[in-house]
């Protein structure tokens, strides 16, 4: 198996444990708020790369970097889903699906005409998933915002991972996403308030261990060998892995248009994929 196809997988796999996320998110935050529970997500997830810090030196700058841009994109959505559904969230979001392809371009770079089809294919298909049909309000400029900051982080993320460790450049990731919300926390008084509140330990662990440490390790693997608009379209499966949970877990029950939209962004990421591994033996072979 090839380093590409591997990272193909690798990015795949980050998109099944972000779906099942949503699931452990929604029951934990009924008690606890947002802001703790993502940073004791990311303390969490940071304690697993603390054996790398002696060779961290170099990667503050670009794990900051990173953070910077997660930070945004995870507090634009919060503050967009006070004033919008979780649907036109997610559709918003998938936004970055498209745009990462467009900044790219933008920037000089070639991208492959399978790759724009993909990315249009998984927008519509995201849409078709989760899109309600009300009427625009202030939510949805948020989460516009946070369809810019998640096409530029992936951007940011292939390039640091040319230079970078996996295992540093999530370290210092981590570090940096942990005091931008600390700081976050201690603003808004939720952290004075997190002494007198029962933590949800269950959703902490597999939150911090699976969904921020695994993945982040994971997505630094995966984008070094795998191209920011390709993976842009592969992360469009986030939602209908949760779908697919909360229809085991929770009884949601998707509607035709609903199955019709998960099935296209099935097609596109395969579509992507198989283009990608066809692309790369016609390399080698040449």
């Amino acid at each position: 198996m090839n380093a590409h196809l591997r990272g193909l997988l690798a990015l795949t796999f980050v998109t099944l444990i972000w779906g099942s996320t949503f699931v452990v998110v929604k029951g934990a935050l009924e008690q606890f708020p947002p802001s703790l529970l993502m940073l004791l997500r990311f303390l969490v997830g940071a304690a697993f790369f603390l054996p790398f810090w002696k060779r961290a030196r170099g990667a503050w700058g670009p794990g900051l970097d990173l953070a910077f841009w997660a930070f945004l994109g995870y507090a634009t959505q919060t503050i967009g889903l006070l004033y919008t559904t979780a649907g036109r969230s997610a559709f918003i979001t998938a936004l970055s699906v498209v745009l990462v392809p467009v900044l790219a371009g933008l920037a000089g770079r070639r991208v492959p005409v399978w790759v724009w089809l993909g990315a249009l294919a998984s927008f519509v298909g995201v849409g078709l998933l989760a899109y309600d049909g009300s009427p625009p309000n202030a939510g949805d400029l948020w989460t516009l915002a946070t369809a810019v900051t998640y096409a530029v982080y992936i951007l940011r993320l292939e390039l640091h991972t040319r230079t970078h460790d996996a295992f540093v450049l999530s370290l210092t990731q981590l570090v940096g996403l942990a005091l931008f919300v600390g700081a976050w926390a201690w603003v808004s008084g939720d952290l004075a308030a997190l002494a007198g509140l029962a933590v949800p330990w269950g959703a902490v662990l597999y939150l911090g261990v699976a969904a921020t440490a695994l993945t982040t390790w994971l997505m630094a693997v995966g984008q070094r060998s795998v191209s920011a608009p390709e993976a842009a379209v592969i992360y469009s499966m986030e939602p209908v892995w949760a779908a697919t949970f909360a229809y085991f877990v929770l009884g949601e029950v998707l509607g035709l248009r609903g199955l019709v939209g998960g099935a296209l962004v099935v097609l596109a990421v395969a579509g992507v994929q198989w283009s990608a591994a066809a692309a790369e033996q016609g390399r080698a072979s040449g």
